[in-house]
């Protein structure tokens, strides 16, 4: 089990599910708290992700035995997990995921092919366009979106703005953690933002998305009527965005993890927290 949570990176989940919550609960909004699809939407997140991390390190398990930073440390790499094993692992969460859909509502039944092809997807895209970033933004941006329609099973402004917010907090902090394959990537000829305009421009377009991302959260803000706790996550959410710009420069990339890994982490969580509780307040 513990090598499988590492496979997948289980305590990365936490980038995507405050948003997805936060779509729960903009989807309750003036109704009762529905327990268990709160829970099917967990079991979602979870079973998404999972299928989709391990179906990227199946995808990529050359790739990553060729590349030093990833050949040490990744389980197929190193041999702790089998590609065999890696790919029934990933079957088993499609078909968990699927069959959770399948008890929320149909909406989400019927669109649970298309949304499973975008995460797995994003596994192919460094292969032949520079956008990957965005696509992989894209299928985290799915969160509030699938979790809006398990309660709703309609889509609304807001759930759309807050998707759109992860498509763009995504891409930028995506294009900075892959500036440092750069070299390696060019070499064996896969596709990215630093790959296309180097590291000096990737962080300005970086910086650009996320000021994208600050200026949606304003225009939420002020669209959705929120108070005073939404205001204070926005804050922080924006002051986590400048600090991980200010971590990384072109020539240093040393502080990566903590702008990509943790910094990310605790902001989403932080941000999270504050809508929901204006959301039930």
């Amino acid at each position: 089990m513990k090598k499988y949570l590492s496979l997948i990176k289980f305590s990365h989940t936490i980038f995507a599910m405050p948003f997805a919550l936060i779509g729960f609960f903009l989807g309750i909004q003036n109704s009762s708290l529905e327990w268990l699809t709160l829970v099917y939407i967990i079991l979602c997140m979870i079973f998404a992700r999972s299928a989709a991390m391990a179906f990227n390190r199946y995808v990529d398990k050359d790739i990553d035995k060729a590349n030093q930073r990833t050949a040490k440390i990744r389980e197929i790499p190193k041999g702790t997990i089998s590609p065999k094993n890696a790919l029934t692992f990933v079957f088993l969460n499609i078909l968990l995921f699927i069959t959770t859909t399948y008890f929320i509502n149909n909406i989400c039944f019927i669109l649970s092919p298309v949304s499973l092809l975008i995460i797995l997807g994003y596994s192919y895209t460094k292969r032949f366009t520079a956008l990957c970033h965005l696509i992989l933004g894209l299928g985290l941006s799915l969160a509030p979106l699938g979790a809006y329609l398990a309660v709703q099973g309609t889509l609304d402004l807001i759930p759309i703005l807050f998707s759109i917010v992860v498509l763009f907090w995504v891409s930028g902090f995506d294009i900075i953690y892959s500036m440092q394959d750069k070299e390696f990537d060019t070499t064996y000829k896969l596709h990215s933002i630093p790959v296309l305009i180097g590291k000096k421009n990737s962080l300005a377009l970086s910086s650009y998305l996320h000021v994208l991302t600050f200026l949606l959260l304003i225009i939420i803000g002020l669209l959705g009527d929120f108070s005073l706790y939404y205001w204070i996550g926005c804050i922080i959410f924006t002051i986590s965005l400048i600090y991980q710009h200010r971590l990384i420069t072109p020539t240093d990339l040393t502080k990566i993890n903590i702008a990509f890994f943790t910094t990310n982490g605790i902001a989403s969580f932080i941000f999270g927290l504050f809508v929901i509780i204006d959301l039930i307040k």
